[in-house]
């Protein structure tokens, strides 16, 4: 389950973000994951909870945004919608479709008191 090392990373950008600011608690996190990023979202939902004890982000919320997937097909030269890294262009039916856009994953937002 690669989500609980991605929960750890997030703690630790989120907790040095904290300690930089001086802050005494984080209140949320907000998360910007592209759908073809193979993040299963309820697992790092789980994850950051886990990880979150007993941290200054303890009771945080975590608001997650999906980032849509987007792909530039080859054979037509035209950028189309993707739901899946493996998915056909709905133009053409061409495989040869490359990912330009949905498979990052960013922290965009901390609050903190």
């Amino acid at each position: 389950m690669h989500e609980m090392s991605l929960a750890e990373g997030i703690l630790t950008l989120v907790e040095a973000t904290a300690r930089r600011e001086q802050a005494r608690r984080v209140k949320r996190v907000t998360l910007e994951i592209g759908a073809l990023a193979s993040v299963d979202i309820g697992a790092l939902r789980f994850c950051f909870d886990a990880v979150t004890r007993a941290s200054l982000a303890e009771h945080a919320a975590l608001d997650i945004i999906t980032l849509a997937g987007r792909g530039w097909c080859l054979p037509c030269g035209l950028e189309v919608p993707l739901s899946a890294l493996a998915d056909a262009c709905p133009h053409c039916g061409s495989f040869q479709v490359q990912p330009v856009s949905g498979m990052e994953m960013r922290v965009k937002e901390i609050d903190i008191e």
